[in-house]
């Protein structure tokens, strides 16, 4: 289908009777699954869409939400750095930067930024129609992030979850408990590197930033895919100690040591540099010890940038919504338990959007 001709058609205003539509606009017509993404007819945008479109709002910079080549952006400062820095300047037509609880008018909706706890610069999305409030969260953890702003509840009509670890066997641990394992293990083995894959947007920084707290104040050593991200992260002023890259290293040097690196390094020929490397993987997925046996990792580390199921529960419960959308991960089973609830509640079955743990990004080639 010609791309300008949906487009049209989904911006479109009706052009009859529309006073009382208007005013009472049903929350399924300010937002809607489209194939592009979530759309808002009424006040001309997309949120995170999956293929170029006119306008786009975008909650974060991970790549399964910030994609290139929209007619215009709006998002926090910090996810227009990150688009810049994974894209190029020319990732788009405009920007715009939003702060957070800045309030913008675009069509007849008012739209307002707020923190999620996810990375540093996500972002939740209220969208205000008359009296009725929807509000996006993008991805989201309730958990505290020294390398980013904390989530906060937004008192809402209809609450969009994600749902990435929708299933109550998804139980975070605390992650400072799981950095001690890490530092143990460090300590039990000093003639081994340690290799920790993280992903290098947020995980990768807050693991660094939980290792520091932890009183490690050794170097700490970076693949060459995550310099530019973590840079960028303390030009922020976020502090994370003395970081150096992994390949300035000879191999007998980096035996003690701790190096971050994406998770698709962490198993390949790269590892070869490194003396006996022990593979650890920082992430919610790690709960599963399968899945951790199967990618080879030795050292699974529980931490995670998205709310598990409790969180997810009890943020739905904080927000007041009368009414959820899921999107995302397990969406049958946070349907059901807001049903439970007494919520009205539906899947989105929106597609295109991954696991970022388990992807590589386009500044993840092996360096």
């Amino acid at each position: 289908m010609d791309l300008g001709k949906e487009l049209s058609e989904i911006y479109q205003t009706p052009t009859t009777s529309r006073s009382d539509y208007i005013t009472h606009m049903r929350p399924q017509d300010i937002l809607m699954p489209v194939a592009a993404g979530l759309c808002c007819k009424p006040g001309g945008f997309h949120i995170d869409p999956v293929r170029p479109v006119e306008r786009a709002l975008i909650t974060h910079g991970h790549s399964d939400h910030a994609r290139p080549g929209h007619g215009a952006v709006l998002a926090t400062q910090e996810t227009l750095d990150m688009m810049r820095l994974r894209y190029g300047d020319n990732f788009a037509g405009s920007t715009q930067a939003v702060a957070y609880g800045e309030t913008i008018r675009l069509g007849s909706v008012s739209v307002t930024f707020h923190p999620a706890g996810h990375v540093l610069g996500s972002a939740q999305i209220a969208v205000t129609h008359g009296k009725t409030k929807i509000v996006a969260s993008g991805d989201y953890k309730d958990t505290a992030d020294p390398t980013c702003a904390p989530f906060e509840i937004v008192p809402c009509d209809v609450f969009i979850t994600e749902a990435t670890f929708g299933l109550p066997v998804f139980r975070h641990s605390d992650p400072v408990g799981e950095i001690e394992k890490l530092l143990a293990s460090v300590k039990l083995f000093p003639e081994r590197s340690h290799l920790v894959g993280a992903y290098s947007l947020g995980k990768a920084q807050r693991v660094i930033a939980l290792i520091r707290t932890a009183g490690y104040d050794a170097p700490i050593y970076l693949h060459g895919a995550m310099e530019k991200i973590t840079r960028y992260y303390e030009s922020r002023g976020i502090d994370l100690g003395d970081l150096r890259l992994a390949k300035d290293m000879k191999k007998a040097d980096l035996a003690g040591t701790i190096t971050l690196a994406p998770p698709s390094a962490i198993t390949d020929i790269w590892t070869r540099r490194f003396p006996d490397p022990v593979a650890a993987f920082a992430s919610g997925w790690m709960r599963v010890r399968a899945r951790a046996r199967q990618k080879g990792i030795e050292l699974p580390l529980v931490i995670s940038d998205h709310a598990d199921w409790d969180g997810l529960c009890a943020t739905i419960d904080a927000t007041g919504a009368g009414e959820i959308w899921v999107t995302h991960g397990q969406e049958d089973a946070l349907v059901h338990w807001c049903q439970s609830k007494g919520l009205k509640a539906r899947p989105l079955a929106l597609v295109g959007y991954g696991d970022e743990d388990e992807g590589t990004a386009p500044d993840e080639a092996a360096s």
